[in-house]
């Protein structure tokens, strides 16, 4: 009604001739602080999908339309900027990503896509030669599913590398860590050492620790690595910042984040210096309850850089390392169903200590069985309490047939990563088998169901770029185009669709629907501007980002144009 009304009061068409500039803004109207024209404009905006141009004055957006109807917008201050065909669309969010994992990442050692324990230990040797002694050398991203054999390395291959000095590597999906023998002698590592709840210590025949560590067993390890100070959580966090919006974001959902780096960010946004926004969940532990005595954060302008008001919690572990908790025994090893990292009776109790104390809660879950569990112990809350706190399902990647539907009955999110499908597919198949692919990576049946979709990328553990999460839901395929016609195609979804899982969809997952999310009147003018058009084919990863727009400044990217002569 608002913006029908607004339209009609002040955005009259007019009629300009061929080849005429737009004309300038009437005294009674306030000229916009900038004008663009000439834009291929996905607002998504159902009131009016697309438009050519924008009218922005101060932090918001003024008008939208043709050139005609926004040129009335321009005054003798006003930059104007002439798009020529290139899109634009509102500022795109990752919907699940660790922020200040990538600045950390950016920083330590990086060795995903190598292809054997030796070739990893060779890139641990080269990086030790640059640390004082006996400093821990960390990094990420390795896989066991490119060497040959496939299979879990042990710690004798960084023994070799490095002698007496301790190396722990996350794997690429966050939920393993391989250490040397110098990292479990100083955990206190043995063959005695009992496996943690939620975890599982990788054993050799006489049951000695071969220095891999499943989920919760990781902390035995990590409880031992010297923390950073705030100085470098600010650094990591600021170059992170920099990264994302080089590549079009606007806004990140930081997942689970402990205190210390909560201080970081509060300080940063205090300060002015935080340069993307930031809405973040706690990382959850044993002592829910105390979040009773503080509240979460509200943001109803929809302007604050940096906003605390969820949890994140975790259900099992992944699939790449068989620590997703399943219904039915892994395909690929029948003795393994997986890892539950909390069970329904704790999940029903952890969601209602939060809804109580009013926080969001996000839980990781990523087997049919982990994300069954999830949706009982949301739907254990009682009718609409998940729905009107818009709690949240992290990846939902494997769902029993019968459990799609249950995310649009709940109001349950789903939060899903695209370029998990196809990063997964190579090996998916091997560990779920033909019948439980049905309900994998399922997009487009749980939007045919009427479930919210929220895109993110998960980056570090994938690429950060929102580009490559566009293409794979759209084509179900890698960059190399792979495989033809794609990965269990039928679940393809289109590039509105897609665009509308990384801008609508983290709007409503942040409570910002009414002020982000779309190009309207009213709304912030968080804006991604590509360099080109966009289309659903393999042009999607070679388009550029032109300029990043947040909060009505440029962001990243070349300065606005100066005002035009009269």
């Amino acid at each position: 009604m608002f913006r029908s009304a607004f339209f009609a009061a002040t955005l009259a068409p007019l009629v300009l001739g061929c080849g005429a500039s737009p004309a300038p803004a009437p005294q009674s109207r306030p000229p916009a602080d900038f004008v663009f024209l000439g834009g291929a404009v996905r607002t998504m905006d159902p009131a009016r999908p697309e438009a050519s141009a924008i009218a922005v004055r101060g932090d918001r957006i003024v008008a939208v339309g043709t050139d005609a109807e926004v040129g009335s917008f321009i005054g003798p201050e006003t930059r104007v900027e002439r798009l020529a065909g290139r899109a634009v669309i509102p500022g795109l969010v990752d919907g699940h990503c660790h922020l200040h994992g990538l600045g950390a990442a950016l920083e330590s050692l990086d060795v995903r896509g190598e292809k054997s324990p030796e070739d990893v230990a060779r890139l641990v040797a080269a990086e030790a030669k640059g640390r004082a002694p006996g400093e821990w050398i960390t990094g990420r991203g390795w896989d066991q599913n490119l060497f040959t054999p496939a299979a879990f390395p042990t710690h004798a291959p960084l023994d070799a590398a490095v002698p007496g000095r301790p190396v722990a590597l996350t794997r690429i999906d966050g939920h393993a860590l391989w250490a040397n023998a110098a990292a479990l002698r100083i955990a206190g590592i043995d063959e005695k050492t009992a496996d943690p709840p939620g975890g599982r210590i990788l054993r050799d025949a006489a049951g000695a620790p071969t220095g891999v560590f499943i989920d919760n067993a990781m902390d035995l390890v990590t409880a031992k690595i010297p923390g950073e100070p705030p100085e470098v959580t600010e650094r990591r966090i600021l170059r992170a910042s920099e990264r994302a919006l080089s590549l079009g974001l606007t806004g990140v959902h930081e997942m689970g984040i402990g205190e210390a780096t909560v201080a970081v960010y509060r300080k940063l946004a205090a300060e002015g210096r935080l340069p993307i926004r930031v809405y973040a969940y706690l990382a959850g532990g044993p002592n829910l309850s105390a979040l009773s005595r503080r509240k979460p954060d509200i943001d109803p302008q929809g302007t604050a850089m940096f906003v605390l008001r969820g949890v994140k919690l975790f259900a099992d572990g992944a699939l790449g390392s068989r620590g997703a908790a399943l219904l039915a025994p892994y395909t690929d090893e029948p003795k393994s169903v997986g890892l539950s990292m909390a069970d329904r009776t704790t999940l029903t109790e952890a969601a209602r200590i939060l809804a109580d104390a009013g926080y969001q809660l996000a839980v990781h879950a990523i087997g049919d069985r982990a994300n069954r569990d999830v949706l009982d112990a949301f739907a254990a809350l009682g009718e609409g309490r998940a729905r009107v706190l818009r709690f949240r399902v992290e990846h939902a990647q494997i769902l029993a047939p019968e459990d799609l539907p249950r995310f649009a009955a709940l109001g349950v999110l789903a939060s899903m990563q695209p370029t998990h499908a196809t990063s997964d597919m190579p090996w998916a198949p091997a560990r779920l088998g033909p019948e439980r692919l049905r309900g994998a990576y399922a997009w487009r049946s749980l939007l045919d169901s009427g479930a919210r979709l929220v895109f993110g990328s998960d980056f570090p553990v994938e690429e950060p770029s929102p580009l490559l999460g566009l293409w794979a839901a759209v084509s179900r395929q890698d960059p190399s185009g792979a495989p033809p016609g794609g990965f269990l195609p039928e679940q393809r979804i289109s590039l509105d669709e897609a665009l509308a899982a990384f801008t609508t969809g983290p709007a409503y997952a942040s409570f910002t629907e009414a002020t982000h999310g779309r190009i309207a009147p009213g709304y912030v003018a968080d804006l991604t501007v590509f360099a080109g058009a966009l289309a659903a084919d393999r042009s999607l990863l070679d388009v550029k980002i032109d300029r990043v727009i947040l909060g009505g400044k440029v962001a990243f990217g070349a300065a606005l144009s100066k005002p035009e002569a009269p």
